[in-house]
């Protein structure tokens, strides 16, 4: 039986459904056939098809970069707010925000206990015993009896995440800049072999 290609280019979903019902030889390599993964499908290609689209390479870093600080906040239910807020102030791309926002959902959990013993430091308190249980047990108790006791030291955890973001952002734009801006330079490249 004869193979055909373009059909296989073409519509690759309905040329692997061909392909798995025997209606084609297999002649095509398997890895032509694989549905790319997630970080691919919902981070990298969404990032390339920015640059395509013609988004500075500065902006998207900027937008990347502003993602994961407000990324990490420790006050739990403002990341969307302030993503959206940040976003529209500074003329930003709302999805790279987004997306990396929330791509560091696992780093905020892991970063609130070092950010409430600095927000404890920088107001001169001594540090607490506290673990990511205990904040758990105690939110699982009801929102506003948490907000109660814990109201003040979530405040802290903010200040001291407010502190440390500014560099935080920096310091991701300046190293994701040479990277986009290789990445950039590939499609443009492409682009001007192909016209």
């Amino acid at each position: 039986m004869k193979s055909n290609r373009a059909f296989n280019c073409a519509w690759p979903d309905l040329a692997h459904d061909f392909r798995v019902a025997g209606g084609a030889d297999d002649e095509m390599p398997e890895d032509a056939n694989r549905k790319p993964g997630l970080w691919r499908r919902f981070v990298i290609d969404p990032i390339l098809g920015q640059l395509k689209q013609g988004i500075s390479v500065e902006k998207l870093a900027w937008s990347i970069g502003a993602g994961m600080t407000i990324g990490i906040c420790p006050v739990w239910g403002t990341r969307a707010w302030i993503c959206l807020l940040v976003g529209w102030l500074f003329k930003l791309n709302q999805p790279a925000l987004h997306t990396f926002k929330s791509l560091l959902y696992p780093l905020q959990i892991v970063l609130m206990i070092p950010f409430i013993q600095m927000g404890q430091v920088v107001f001169g308190d001594p540090p607490l015993e506290i673990s990511v249980e205990f904040l758990k047990s105690e939110f699982s108790r009801g929102f506003w009896v948490f907000l109660g006791r814990f109201g003040w030291l979530i405040s802290k955890a903010a200040v001291a995440w407010l502190l440390v973001s500014p560099a935080m952002l920096f310091l991701l734009k300046w190293s994701l800049t040479p990277v986009l801006r290789k990445a950039g330079s590939k499609f443009r490249k492409s682009k001007e072999a192909t016209v």
